[in-house]
């Protein structure tokens, strides 16, 4: 092994970050920390750096799963018969030697460093200099499906309290989300993919009234399907699919209205369900 004391600042400084060192050079390392100026820049310049890398990658993790990944991995099969063995191949031990083994380490958290790095500029993110052009319309689109997907969570927890407006109240439920979404709309009929329409709610997505239908299916499945006024083109009507937690939405625009249909994340039939209410709503 090399000797501690003769690797460079840097070297030890991220053996003290990973608590690789022994308690005396945590101690003299510390105390170099406290009584040198150069090496607390650096030292929290390895720290920070470690840090963020660390957070972007949890913000990266936390990202939705596409639902039709998530459909794909469900539906795989496994194989029938089982796979013939591989012949074995001697087996190479690799033994590297300490320098060696340091070395290795210091390139991987160098990589990991720059990898943060890149990961939190991002391909869209401007550079220093750059003209930033932000558009409104993402972080609020975001906002607004995490609130649906929030209240979908809260009525399957609920399921004694579905529904304001119970679904024998047909006119009633019109005439009071017109008004209040500000959005005309016909109340689709699916019972012949079955699901069967329990009722009307008016909530809230990013702070704008939203109209929600709520369908149930014989297993006491439940489905909604979200809608209120936007800013969007009117030629955006593209379906796209996400997942959260367990939730899965399906979301698209049309005529200056933003729709989700949100449901379990394993009912493989919400991109057909979402065409259909398209066509009907």
């Amino acid at each position: 092994m090399p000797d501690f004391k003769k690797l460079p600042l840097d070297a030890q400084l991220t053996a003290l970050l990973d608590g690789e060192t022994t308690p005396e050079q945590k101690h003299e390392l510390e105390e170099r920390i406290a009584s040198d100026e150069g090496a607390r820049r650096l030292y929290d310049k390895l720290r920070h750096g470690a840090d963020f890398g660390r957070r972007r990658l949890e913000d990266v993790l936390k990202e939705p799963v596409p639902l039709a990944l998530v459909r794909s991995i469900k539906s795989v099969q496994p194989p029938k018969a089982p796979v013939a063995p591989r012949a074995t191949r001697p087996s190479l031990k690799l033994s590297p030697s300490g320098p060696k083994a340091l070395a290795a380490a210091l390139i991987l958290f160098a990589a990991g460093c720059g990898i943060g790095y890149l990961v939190g500029i991002g391909p869209g993110d401007p550079t220093p200099g750059d003209d930033q052009h932000v558009t409104d319309d993402s972080p609020r689109t975001k906002d607004w499906l995490n609130d649906v997907a929030g209240y979908q969570r809260m009525i399957i927890r609920q399921p004694r309290h579905l529904v304001e407006v119970p679904a024998s109240q047909a006119e009633e439920i019109s005439s009071w989300l017109t008004s209040t979404v500000g959005v005309a709309f016909r109340v689709p009929d699916l019972t012949g993919e079955g699901w069967t329409f329990q009722g009307a709610r008016v909530v809230l997505g990013d702070g704008r009234p939203a109209g929600q239908l709520v369908y149930s299916s014989a297993d006491g499945d439940l489905i909604s399907i979200y809608f209120r006024k936007d800013s969007q083109p009117a030629d955006t009507e593209d379906f796209k699919e996400t997942i959260k937690d367990e939730v899965g939405l399906v979301t698209w625009h049309n005529a200056g209205t933003s729709y989700a249909l949100v449901g379990p994340s394993a009912e493989a039939s919400l991109s057909q369900i979402a065409m259909e209410v398209a066509a009907e709503i």
